[in-house]
């Protein structure tokens, strides 16, 4: 039975989540109801990570043990033919018997879109966080590079999966204006803690409407209080956008 790693991506505003749950919609469920209807074998998927309700995602790896006579080449046009159409499979790839999708992944990257205008766009319902109130880019900007390093983050992770430590290493926080009056906050790190890239977001917004000063976020973050920083920002906004893998085959660009 071989091993395959599977590219996706899907709109998260009809599920709750990634993982499979006994009582709600998850993407993993229809993943794994498309890949039985197609071949006939129950399998499970192994996600890279398990995003929340309403959370999207531009980009995922999963990997499961499969036997199929179906070329990997046409095996995502097949899933896709049994697949919702805000769920989208990109490429199926043979990958080594230890690969596992989050387990083997070295670093992810999210980004939060902020709609930052006066007026609602109704085509960013569901797809960006709509903050009609001034913020102050610059101020969101000194804020970012507090986050930056390995550190505790006990001050920006949401009561929820009990983890060991609250340590991770950001490589980058970077929060950048788009077009349409778009804000991106961009986050990579080796992990993440339960709803870290939305209080993350909050907590600039904070700084960006002048309620936190950027020369506190050190202190902030110092003190592990999660009172201490700002408010968790919607799921809405929220994208996992980048991955990356030590095989050339699912690095960052292609997975």
């Amino acid at each position: 039975m071989a091993k395959i790693a599977l590219r996706l991506s899907y709109l998260g505003t009809a599920y709750h989540g990634w993982q499979r749950q006994k009582n709600a919609l998850t993407v993993q469920q229809v993943l794994e109801d498309a890949i039985r209807d197609l071949t006939g074998q129950k399998t499970a998927l192994s996600g890279c990570g398990r995003t929340d309700a309403g959370v999207h995602a531009r980009t995922y790896v999963a990997s499961c043990r499969l036997e199929t006579g179906i070329p990997l080449s046409r095996f995502p046009a097949a899933l896709n033919a049994r697949l919702p159409r805000d769920v989208v499979v990109h490429s199926a790839t043979a990958v080594p018997d230890d690969f596992d999708a989050r387990f083997s992944c070295k670093s992810k990257e999210y980004t939060y879109l902020i709609h930052n205008s006066r007026t609602r766009d109704p085509f960013l319902t569901a797809r960006a966080w709509f903050y009609p109130q001034p913020l102050d880019i610059a101020a969101m900007q000194r804020a970012s590079g507090a986050f930056v390093g390995r550190q505790d983050f006990a001050a920006v992770k949401s009561e929820g999966t009990p983890v060991k430590s609250t340590v991770r290493e950001i490589y980058y926080c970077e929060v950048e204006p788009q077009k349409g009056n778009i804000i991106a906050v961009r986050v990579c790190a080796d992990g993440f803690l339960y709803n870290m890239v939305r209080a993350i977001t909050g907590t600039l917004v904070y700084c960006g409407i002048g309620k936190i000063d950027p020369g506190d976020m050190k202190a902030i973050l110092q003190s592990g209080r999660r009172e201490s920083a700002g408010p968790t920002a919607p799921p809405d906004g929220l994208y996992m956008t980048a991955l990356t893998y030590g095989m050339e085959a699912l690095d960052d660009g292609q997975a």
